[in-house]
């Protein structure tokens, strides 16, 4: 049996105590230089968290105006207001933009940022009206719901999705970087990671955010309503002749419309389809697709793919066996 050598961790440890400020700082540098992980610090530094999460914010400002501030807005402000923080969200995203592709070695990284961010802001009027459309999907698909305000003010659905859409026009752009730190922040807020380059349509839902991931090449089709800790993933990754993931193949499943995926339920694979108006029961764990008009559920360690019944509901299923997918609903 090997014996810890007690007095040669003392001393280590009693040596790296004893470091003064300027010790750590060359010790620190050193690092920097052997081991990466620091910004690129000669021209090319990449957009920063703090500027990121501001951006983020102001664009909730701008797709729901007074819903966020801290004095009260009046009609008649909304237009000098809107004004000024469009001009302000496109001097910084414009910014953000060109540390972007400076990043990805764009040969006019400057004039490319301005045209971007004005192509980006073009998209606002109709990714509002598509936000629009999830705020209503949330106060439709959840009784506890009081107000479309209640959704718009407290629940994370609104903000993951919101700042999602906003990312997946920076993505299918060609903005590098910046659309995913935008989704990773509403991520860190929510607990939802729903990658930008994910297709979804309108009337999105998702109740309780917590856990659930969306992957890059996932679609999801108009009135999807899924639940905390569902995963829209990938089976395995194709790799090259050199063992690395090859990049920009579909692996992730496609939803159709007026779905239902309950909580933590699997669907795995870029093959995988959801056929429309099914019901996805909670646990569920699925590789393959399923046809329109179907519910998954486990009976037992069996799990069960069959055919809605004429106006079937969850809400509405009676039997024992069909009771355990859905008894967890909060």
């Amino acid at each position: 049996m090997q014996h810890l050598d007690l007095t040669r961790i003392t001393e280590e440890w009693n040596l790296r105590y004893s470091m003064t400020l300027d010790e750590i700082k060359h010790a620190l540098l050193t690092s920097y230089q052997s081991e990466g992980g620091i910004n690129h610090l000669d021209g090319i530094n990449l957009p920063s968290e703090e500027s990121v999460n501001r951006l983020s914010f102001d664009f909730m400002h701008l797709l729901f105006p007074g819903f966020f501030e801290q004095s009260p807005v009046t009609k008649k402000d909304v237009p000098a207001l809107t004004a000024s923080r469009l001009e302000s969200i496109n001097t910084r995203l414009a910014s953000d933009i060109e540390k972007a592709l400076r990043f990805a070695r764009d040969p006019n990284p400057s004039a490319n940022a301005r045209r971007l961010a004005m192509e980006m802001l073009a998209h606002m009027p109709e990714i509002r009206k598509i936000v629009q459309t999830d705020v209503q999907a949330a106060y439709q698909g959840d009784p506890a719901a009081r107000s479309t305000e209640e959704i718009i003010l407290a629940y994370p659905c609104v903000l993951v999705i919101s700042l999602q859409r906003i990312a997946h026009v920076l993505y299918k752009l060609g903005v590098p970087i910046l659309p995913r730190m935008i989704t990773e922040h509403a991520h860190e807020r929510t607990g939802a990671d729903i990658h930008p380059g994910a297709q979804i349509g309108t009337h999105f839902f998702v109740d309780h955010c917590t856990g659930v991931v969306v992957g890059e090449t996932a679609r999801i089709g108009n009135h999807v309503k899924i639940y905390q800790g569902v995963t829209l993933g990938a089976k395995s990754f194709e790799v090259d002749g050199d063992g690395n993931p090859i990049k920009g193949v579909k692996r992730h499943p496609d939803i159709e419309d007026h779905t239902t995926i309950y909580a933590h339920a699997t669907i795995l694979g870029g093959d995988t389809k959801i056929g429309a108006h099914s019901i996805i029961g909670a646990n569920v764990w699925l590789l393959e697709s399923i046809p329109v008009n179907s519910i998954a559920y486990y009976k037992g360690d069996n799990l069960v793919v069959r055919s809605r019944r004429k106006k079937e509901k969850a809400v509405e299923s009676r039997r024992a066996d069909e009771m355990q997918a859905w008894d967890w609903v909060i």
